[in-house]
């Protein structure tokens, strides 16, 4: 019978490319089966945290802090174990002095874990060991995340716990009364302020089953087949492979949160391609890493720093999801246009399909697949709102055994189709799979997708017990697929047996946890840092330097804080990076806008540092995943990460565009707006796209670029050009502000500047927002809104602030000054400057169609099959 595998040499080459990529080691010997049963005792572990099993049994119920505790031992000991001290040690064996290292590492962090009880009982109060145990913990740690992230992380970290003791010393501005060293060896390793605090809760609780959940998905085979699925859709397009490449890689970025790992998966197959239809080796290796990077924006798994958004701007993940989709989109849409214009500068031309079928029928099959997808969709939504109240505590049953019904439904599916094709990235480019064979033959591994989608929009649960239950439907496909597929096929084709498919559920756990040793040390170690900004005020200081440097103008902000966001990314991973910099900065970036009076959401800014800290994995001349592209493209590194950089322009783009205007994060945007808002900011990308690449129909002339860049803000931000036009505000004297709210409406905005001492004692002038009330009368509005005023010597002071009120939600306090009021003014839709933004484009149309045909492309057209 023939002997089909599931891509297990392409795999294992890929994790060994990963592991040697980061300088990791690959013992033999009795240290390789301590690493294995350590990376599979820590997988197991969190899959049984996440679980509802502990809970039920009443066995195994670990809070916060000690499965903290224990998920940090674990990333320890697996550091010192698995990544060498020094480049160039030995990699085939673990020193003594290694293990001897790691085992006190993780004792050091276990000590919360054991002595948890006692700990509690006496906050503060430290004891000689437990000053000697974070004596021992913190330098081990820092040792750690040199080992496994660089020297960049751990010099921050010690900067800042160097800037804690030596406060008194430091001059005017950066100067505080100090940290005593019992009260930092308590604040950093003993509370969870510091070491133990949100960041590293946030690995534990969600990160590292989302890790694990692409983990598994990847050696199920669904890698493979994504791949095989977006060569099969796209291949036969101008710059196929190249499309193809950018799909992959996005449905790749959905299970997986690492730039890196997407990169050298994808890219071992789809770098190949692209340089066989004539793409050179820099801007293959620069495709692959603009897709790959945008995987850490694509939800529903956006990388460990999404799930600390959750935490730090307090809303749920299902509304990251949300705010997340259109921009990464609308990324992923513009790169393939990008491809698209790369081809047509090269004069490639379409790798004819097997079976040629005209555009209409195509359309007519999608759509009609669309609606079907939608149907069952609906079908499912709705059959399940019928089946849970009508069978109460039994229906989680019968969905278990419907979930199983579908799978070994779909699995037979694919047993009446032909096996997908091994990844070959040296077979010749000469004929495209069946799109219609490869979708059915790997069905099933879109299950798990689903299953976790489901839980974390229909359900509603948490990330961690979404990624739970896609995770154990994932253990199930992976121990299963191969036996049944045997079973089920009628040619005599042979997948494996079970003891295949649990060998693959080992490789699978092991690599979770290797792939989670950098991210768990990364937010510990971030920890320092919080927890040095938190004990020293140091954020407030930096408030003041920052608003200093930016002389108080939010653009100029906006820009030193990206600059910040890229220099740091050159040393430090996404994830540690987004913690560090949405520390220090987004809450000076809140407040500028108030002063500048644009109020910005929490998640906007939070998003804006996200976007910019995966920018610094493409940036020259540190960028990573440039570097991993390279190793595979043979080319030159720093040639591709410029050219990715100007790939990824728009990506760069998109956070200013959605700080000042909050649509494109559909905030308070209703779904017929944001169906509008997504086709003219996708139409408005694209010709940005255009722009930055020089060429449109035919090449564009300088003028055209520049017309081209401004119909793209236009469409863009057209309200910025209207409030040039006409004033947005109409300004009204504080005395008036009961009769202003009297003859406002339910529902209208107003707008009030305040001036006085804010929370802190700083005294400020800021912005805020407020929705009208309904009430009958502008003091009855007013009282609904919280506020009392009174009049001193000419000025309007807030008197009282009702507690829970909305003024009290903005933070206003007693005795401050209501500097003015601005009411939204009547005027005509800002829509209406999209209209000469089009004219415009359509004489550009016209024009470079003109010259198209009075002069055509004299290029030799690129060989469009390179063997």
């Amino acid at each position: 019978m023939a002997q089909q595998h599931l891509s297990n040499d392409t795999i294992l080459s890929t994790e060994d490319l990963i592991a040697k990529d980061v300088g990791a080691r690959l013992p033999t010997g009795i240290m390789a089966k301590v690493i294995t049963f350590l990376a599979i005792s820590w997988s197991l572990f969190q899959l049984w945290i996440a679980s509802p099993l502990p809970f039920i049994i009443g066995i195994g119920v670990f809070n916060d802090t000690e499965t903290r505790a224990i998920h940090l031992a674990f990333a320890l000991i697996l550091a010192f174990l698995v990544f060498p001290a020094r480049h160039c040690s030995a990699t085939d064996r673990v020193p003594y002095s290694d293990i001897a290292l790691g085992m006190i590492a993780a004792a050091t962090s276990l000590y919360l874990f054991v002595m948890y009880n006692e700990l509690a009982q006496r906050p503060g109060s430290l004891t000689q060991f437990d000053l000697v145990i974070a004596c021992i913990g913190l330098p081990l740690l820092l040792e750690a995340a040199r080992r496994v992230l660089g020297p960049a992380l751990p010099l921050i970290a010690l900067g800042f716990i160097g800037y804690s003791f030596a406060g008194p010393w430091m001059p005017g501005l950066l100067a505080h009364r100090g940290v005593q060293f019992a009260s930092l060896a308590n604040h950093q390793w003993i509370t969870t302020e510091g070491v133990f605090g949100i960041a590293l809760g946030v690995s534990t609780s969600f990160v590292f089953l989302f890790v694990l959940f692409g983990a598994l998905l990847e050696r199920a085979g669904a890698g493979h087949y994504f791949i095989q699925l977006a060569f099969s859709l796209l291949g036969h397009l101008r710059g196929g492979p190249a499309k193809a490449a950018v799909v992959a890689s996005g449905l790749t970025g959905l299970i997986s949160g690492s730039s890196i790992a997407n990169v050298v998966t994808t890219g071992t197959f789809t770098i190949p391609m692209m340089r066989k239809v004539g793409f050179s080796k820099e801007k293959a290796g620069a495709i692959e890493v603009a897709s790959s990077v945008n995987g850490q924006i694509m939800p529903p798994v956006m990388g460990a720093a999404a799930f600390l958004m959750v935490e730090y701007v307090g809303i749920p993940y299902i509304d990251i999801i949300k705010h997340a989709f259109l921009p990464a989109a609308i990324s992923y849409i513009t790169l393939l246009y990008i491809v698209h214009l790369e081809a047509l500068k090269l004069g490639m031309t379409a790798i004819e399909p097997k079976h040629h079928k005209p555009w209409l029928v195509r359309l007519t099959s999608f759509s009609f697949a669309c609606l079907l997808i939608s149907g069952f969709s609906l079908a499912i939504y709705y059959g399940l709102g019928w089946i849970k109240p009508l069978l109460g505590d039994y229906a989680a049953f019968v969905i278990s055994g419907l979930l199983v019904a579908v799978y070994i439904s779909l699995l037979k599916v694919a047993a009446n189709h032909p096996p997908l094709p091994e990844d070959d990235p040296n077979a010749p480019l000469n004929e495209l799979p069946e799109t219609r064979s490869v979708l059915l033959a790997g069905l099933h591994f879109i299950l798990p997708v689903v299953v976790l989608v489901w839980c974390l929009m229909v359900e509603r649960l948490s990330p961690g017990l979404s990624a739970f239950w896609g995770s154990v439907m994932l253990v199930g496909i992976i121990v299963t697929q191969r036996p049944l597929l045997s079973l089920l096929r009628k040619d005599g084709c042979h997948y494996g047996h079970f003891i295949e498919g649990k060998n693959d559920l080992i490789e699978a756990l092991i690599a979770g946890s290797r792939n989670m040793i950098g991210i768990g040390i990364a937010t510990a170690t971030a920890g320092i840092i919080v927890g040095a900004v938190s004990q020293t005020g140091v954020g407030l200081i930096l408030a003041d330097l920052v608003e200093m440097l930016s002389m108080g103008n939010l653009m100029l902000m906006l820009i030193l804080s990206a600059l910040l966001s890229l220099i740091l990314g050159m040393g430090l991973p996404t994830t540690a990076n987004y913690i560090v910099v949405s520390s220090l900065l987004a809450p000076v970036i809140v407040t500028l806008g108030q002063q500048n009076g644009l109020i910005v959401p929490l998640i906007a800014v939070h998003l804006f540092v996200f976007y910019f800290g995966i920018m610094a994995d493409v940036t020259p001349p540190v960028g990573l995943a440039s570097f991993a592209a390279a190793a595979v493209s043979k080319g030159d590194p720093i040639k591709t990460g410029i050219t990715a950089f100007y790939y990824s322009l728009r990506t760069a783009a998109l956070p200013f565009l959605f700080i000042f205007n909050t649509d494109l994060l559909l905030i308070d945007v209703s779904v017929g707006h944001g169906i509008i808002i997504f086709v003219i900011a996708t139409v408005a990308m694209l010709i940005f796209a255009m722009a930055t690449q020089g060429w449109f129909i035919t090449r564009n002339r300088w003028y055209e670029n520049i017309a081209l860049l401004l119909i793209s803000f236009t469409l863009f931000r057209p309200g910025f050009w209207q409030d040039l036009i006409i004033e947005p505000y109409q300004n009204i004297a504080p005395t008036h502000l009961v009769s202003t709210l009297d003859k406002l409406s339910a529902g209208d905005v107003i707008r009030m500047r305040i001036a006085g001492e804010d929370a802190i004692g700083k005294h400020r002038q800021f912005s805020v927002l407020f929705t009208v009330p309904d009430a009958k009368t502008g003091q009855q509005k007013l009282a609904k809104l919280g506020i009392e005023t009174y009049q001193s010597q000419g000025k309007t002071l807030i008197d009282i602030v009702a507690f829970g009120s909305p003024a009290a939600t903005e933070q206003l306090q007693f005795d401050q000054q209501i500097v003015d009021i601005r009411v939204p003014v009547e005027r005509w839709r800002k829509e209406w400057l999209w209209l000469p933004a089009i004219l415009l484009f359509g004489f550009i149309v016209r024009n470079q169609r003109r010259r198209l045909t009075l002069a055509p492309i004299t290029e030799t057209p690129t060989q469009t099959i390179i063997v």
